[in-house]
């Protein structure tokens, strides 16, 4: 077997079906998109069959903090694989791709794993430190989201909802408008936060691949959603709402609590919170998700920085 780096759809190969993350119509649209650059790292057998392939996604970021222009890596997930998921293939993948961005980027991310300990040895063989993360996922198979949320976060919402509060998908360009203002000020003060442009998210809904929600009360905009599908489960990537404007009407709440209902009705198995944060013993945004019933559970985030003594400083601290 061998792997190949591809920067340009023309040339990939049939790939394995599996996660959208690691998907060709993915990688075609970030080839769009200002400041991204798609890799696709694929295995090939003996046949030139794809086995495995991996995406990474470079991205051109201007921040508020030194430094101020910057470039990192996000790979979410271990990939798609034509069988199941193997270490000794994603260490391929990996090794290839970090060898080529490895100089080029301030650091790379590796999240989302679909197991805690996918991938242990040959992230920490390449380099790379795991942070503990916290993930959260909603499911929907045995129970409904009424079944699920605390009584008094349904209670709140109820009360919110009959003040005239409510949700509902982004359709016209006065509802895109208010939309991404609403997103990018949110996130303005968060430099760790990317946001893609504009049209990467109108293309991934033109393309049924994600929804954008939007919370409204009197013609005006106090929360906002986007979740994307993959693998039969609904991820929230963004959320952002004017929760201390608008104290009493509880649009985080009522966002969130719409959002799940959202996922439910479109048959997602699950839904997953993106990025809940590290965990803390007092962490307020994990137990406002939990309110809802979720799930919680223990995961690594790896990161690979271009300063060599600070990856192996970084692996020191945070070893086992």
């Amino acid at each position: 077997m061998k792997v190949t780096i591809h920067t340009d759809t023309a040339t990939l190969p049939n790939l394995p079906n599996g996660s959208y993350f690691h998907s060709r119509e993915l990688m075609e649209l970030c080839l769009r998109t200002p400041r991204h650059k798609p890799y696709m790292a694929v295995v090939t057998d003996d046949s030139g069959m794809a086995v495995a392939n991996l995406l990474a996604v470079e991205r051109y970021r201007h921040a508020w903090l030194p430094p101020q222009l910057h470039r990192h890596v996000l790979i979410l997930g271990e990939g798609a694989y034509a069988e199941k998921p193997a270490n000794m293939i994603f260490s391929m993948m990996l090794d290839a791709l970090t060898r080529k961005l490895q100089g080029r980027t301030l650091y790379m991310e590796v999240s989302h794993l679909s197991q805690k300990m996918f991938g242990y040895a040959p992230l920490r063989a390449a380099g790379y430190f795991p942070v503990r993360w916290m993930s959260i996922h909603n499911s929907h198979h045995s129970h409904s989201p009424e079944e699920r949320i605390s009584v008094r976060q349904r209670q709140r919402i109820e009360v919110a909802m009959a003040r005239g509060i409510e949700t509902h998908e982004v359709e016209s360009e006065e509802d895109y408008k208010h939309f991404f203002r609403l997103l990018h000020h949110h996130y303005w003060f968060k430099p760790r936060k990317f946001i893609p442009a504009d049209d990467f998210f109108k293309e991934l809904q033109k393309a049924g691949r994600c929804k954008m929600l939007i919370t409204t009360y009197k013609r005006k905009t106090l929360g906002c959603a986007i979740y994307i599908y993959s693998d039969g489960d609904a991820y929230l990537w963004y959320s952002a709402s004017r929760r201390k404007s608008y104290a009493t009407l509880h649009p985080n709440a009522v966002t969130f609590w719409n959002t799940i209902c959202y996922t439910y009705n479109d048959k997602c198995n699950h839904i997953r919170f993106m990025d809940v944060g590290l965990p803390f013993r007092r962490n307020p945004y994990r137990d406002f998700i939990l309110s809802f019933g979720g799930k919680e559970v223990s995961t690594f985030r790896w990161f690979h920085t271009r300063l060599k003594w600070f990856n192996k400083f970084a692996s020191w601290l945070w070893r086992e």
